[in-house]
């Protein structure tokens, strides 16, 4: 199934020209509608590998670019393959006030990198973050943080080879030099495997630990609202 853009009729899909993603602006997984496509005698002239098109947004109405490549040329049209590329990602979302200090700063940075789909300069910040949280965790801390690392992997049912570049990454003992080159879609496994990690190592703690603190301090309060009354 191909997206066409045809000199007369415009774009043409056999897939209504809607595709559905999750919006950058409004974060709601929505269908987008073509709202500016190029003219196809230009893109005939030219005849670039690549086109972008605008679609909009059904849930808030935002433009939202994506870039298409040209799959064929045809003599009064231009056909673009299905796959696209969204060159605004919505920011990931993570309780950053659990985080230490360091480890919050760089890992928002880390997020950043895989919202620009710069997915290697991702990986070097997520190092840089992992070993932050490694001495924010204290002694034996990055044992603890491999733990629910290999955890995760076992949930997941990752296997060992796919896994091996994500384990280097936040766990390697070599430079930043050493770090593999990731893909988008090894990206994606480390961005989950991280979330998960810090969410296991600091905010679980910490929402448990602000829970029992609102517990006790209602309790605390009964208890005098007892002896007052008594």
């Amino acid at each position: 199934m191909a997206i066409v853009i045809d000199r007369d009729q415009g774009i043409k899909s056999e897939l209504e020209d809607r595709v559905g993603l999750e919006c950058p602006y409004c974060g709601v997984y929505a269908h987008m509608q073509p709202q500016s496509v190029p003219d196809a005698s230009s893109l005939l002239r030219d005849k670039p590998g690549h086109v972008g098109l605008v679609y909009k947004c059904d849930a808030c109405n935002a433009p939202v670019f994506l870039r298409f490549a040209v799959r064929e040329f045809h003599d009064n049209s231009v056909e673009l393959h299905r796959n696209f590329v969204e060159l605004e990602r919505p920011k990931e979302r993570f309780a950053f006030s659990y985080l230490p200090k360091d480890t919050e700063v760089l890992f928002r940075e880390a997020l950043s990198c895989y919202s620009g789909n710069n997915f290697n300069a991702f990986a070097s910040m997520c190092r840089r973050a992992s070993v932050s949280a490694f001495h924010a965790l204290g002694e034996g801390g990055k044992l603890r943080a491999f733990e629910e690392f290999v955890t995760a992997q076992d949930i997941a049912g990752i296997d060992d080879e796919s896994f091996a570049p994500i384990k280097s990454v936040l766990f390697g003992a070599g430079s930043h030099e050493d770090l593999p080159l990731l893909n988008r879609a090894q990206a994606g496994i480390l961005l989950e495997v991280l979330k998960d990690m810090f969410y296991q190592c600091f905010v679980r703690r910490g929402k448990l630990t602000r829970a029992l603190k609102v517990r006790r301090f209602f309790v605390t309060e009964a208890d005098n609202d007892k002896l007052a009354s008594a």
